[in-house]
């Protein structure tokens, strides 16, 4: 087990810059997820960290050392790739040992370590099949045995169920969080699924075109976004996200959203001019008595819940409600918001601290 400490970071490819100035911490056996879309630095900021790219500037600690000069052989890291990275001529059983034997360990040591990681996947009927015939979930066992057997201090994870269908990926995902708990090694994993890294991980990292919007614990990331990227990237669906002019001044505990008042969490940073207030879909409830107004022009069946769009004077407002709540597509109706669940956020994108946020977006 180790923590991770990442010091301004900062990787350029020529006049590129990959990655900017990041700065976080992975505490000692926390499953962390560097989040973020294609592009955004995360898969360069994991290589770093394994030592496959050396960073143009920052300090990477590792356990107490610091390693961002050093070459990943010098890292006790084991790294698990996107495609497995198998050998094909190989057995899986050769390909789970395969480290052991490169490190010279006696034969005894090596059958016992590969038949208890085997035991540990659940591959041990395996063991003597060709990589090549197995199914892509059996694949990515072997391919995870193939890391577990050395005991590295951490594990890299490069999006290894980025290539599983959509059911057998979500099966995957817990038995990784499983295993990760039974061994208690810090977990680096890289998505750009933020379903998958909600459900998976202790602590998250969102990166947008190099930079660190926000880290912190999915919940309070989901509940207090940084930034509008943050809100509109974390929650399926997004933050509702409207824009809109108006004074929020230190102290301010409402906004005007097209002359009606709305109740927000104390504003401790003020600003003045245009502003966007967020709120999420289940924090939004249809009430008729309410001053500012929608018009319902969709709604999508969920099962246990339905989304209905709104069309109002500051834009469309998604509202998760229970199914049987009966709607009618062209009706005007209140909208009334769960006011301690409100965001709002300057021209800049950065969210406006509150009392109710302030220590969360500390964080980032």
């Amino acid at each position: 087990m180790a923590q991770i400490i990442i010091k301004n970071l900062r990787k350029e490819f020529g006049a590129f810059t990959a990655v900017q100035s990041s700065s976080f911490t992975i505490e000692d056996g926390e499953f962390f997820m560097l989040l973020g879309p294609s592009g955004c630095g995360k898969t360069t900021t994991l290589r770093m960290i394994a030592g496959l790219e050396l960073p143009t500037s920052g300090e990477i600690y590792i356990d107490g050392a610091e390693v961002s000069q050093k070459p990943a052989s010098q890292r006790d890291i084991a790294f698990v790739f996107q495609m497995f990275a198998l050998y094909p001529h190989m057995n899986v059983r050769k390909n789970i040992s395969y480290p052991l034997v490169s490190q010279g360990m006696p034969s005894a040591q090596v059958r016992a370590k590969v038949a208890e990681v085997a035991e540990i996947l659940g591959i041990t009927a395996l063991l003597d099949k060709p990589v090549s015939g197995l199914s892509g979930g059996d694949r990515q066992r072997v391919a995870l045995g193939r890391a577990i057997v050395r005991d590295p201090s951490c594990f890299l994870m490069d999006e290894p169920l980025g290539a599983l269908d959509a059911e057998f990926r979500e099966h995957m995902a817990l038995e990784l969080r499983a295993l990760h708990d039974r061994m208690g090694a810090t977990t680096v994993y890289v998505t750009h699924d933020q379903l998958e890294a909600m459900q998976m991980g202790d602590k998250i990292v969102v990166m947008n075109h190099g930079v660190v919007e926000q880290f912190g614990k999915p919940q309070d990331i989901y509940d207090w976004p940084a930034t509008t990227f943050v809100a509109k990237f974390i929650g399926s669906p997004a933050m509702n996200l409207l824009e809109f002019n108006d004074m929020a001044g230190n102290g301010a505990t409402s906004v005007r959203l097209h002359d009606t008042a709305i109740e927000v969490p104390e504003i401790l940073t003020g600003t003045n001019g245009q502003l966007t207030f967020g709120v999420r879909p289940e924090h939004v409830h249809l009430d008729d008595a309410a001053g500012y107004r929608g018009r319902i022009v969709a709604s999508e069946y969920l099962g246990t819940t339905q989304i209905i769009t709104l069309d109002t004077q500051l834009g469309a407002v998604k509202a998760r409600i229970k199914a049987d709540v009966a709607v009618r597509i062209g009706d005007t109706t209140g909208l009334r918001f769960d006011s301690r669940s409100i965001s709002l956020f300057g021209a800049n994108g950065h969210a406006l601290v509150s009392k109710a946020n302030q220590k969360v977006l500390n964080h980032g």
